[in-house]
């Protein structure tokens, strides 16, 4: 796998650097600034950027926006976002689109190695992947929405999907089979008036609607 890393602190971006190089993974090119991430990101070869939201000269959106226009030449490009805090607006902004491959990951989680390789993993395979506590606070913040029609196990299920999971995983989470997540996925789908298009991704429309984005 061909990753473009960007961060923007050095003790970091070379901790990560050596972490994803030791996981089968070739960082061609591991940036500071926003400048050279839309560089690196030009290359066509690369397969996925991993990147803070947050890098000079301003700190304020620089990542992300270079992110976008990544995304909107190549629709669909992988993109693993590392942030400090929860950004609503930057996490909608990605997400906008629906097309997945999309993942929102607060820094903390780098330190379960596991969890973050898993992540990434899952983020080039196409799905979308956000932070457990993102999805906390961005619920907390939802007012009455049409996800209020789902049972307090489809919520469950559908904040499994957020993260990233498998129907697979979701059964063993839940410990109940596939068959009965897969029942619960085409309710959820139902429910949020989101029926089969060929040119949808629902599973991502439908956290998408959840997470009012």
């Amino acid at each position: 796998m061909r990753l473009v890393l960007a961060e923007d602190h050095a003790l970091l971006r070379a901790g990560l650097t050596q972490l994803l190089q030791a996981h089968d993974c070739t960082v061609t090119a591991a940036v500071d600034n926003e400048e050279d991430l839309r560089v690196a990101l030009r290359d066509p070869d690369v397969d996925a950027a991993v990147l803070d939201v947050r890098m000079p000269p301003t700190h304020t959106d620089e990542g992300l926006r270079a992110a976008i226009e990544a995304r909107a030449a190549r629709p669909g490009f992988p993109v693993l976002v590392l942030s400090q805090y929860v950004e609503h607006l930057y996490a909608r902004e990605l997400l906008a689109s629906g097309e997945g491959a999309v993942g929102y990951l607060l820094k903390d989680r780098v330190a379960d190695v596991a969890e973050f390789l898993d992540a990434l993993r899952r983020v080039v395979a196409g799905a979308t992947v956000l932070d457990p506590e993102v999805i906390a606070s961005v619920m907390s913040r939802r007012g009455p929405e049409p996800v209020d029609r789902l049972t307090p196990r489809e919520q469950e299920v559908l904040t499994l999907m957020a993260e990233g999971r498998s129907n697979a995983a979701i059964a063993a989470r839940l410990v109940v089979t596939d068959k009965a997540v897969a029942k619960h996925i085409n309710s959820i789908f139902t429910k949020l008036d989101l029926p089969p298009a060929p040119d949808d991704h629902r599973r991502v429309r439908a956290v998408l609607a959840w997470l009012r984005l």
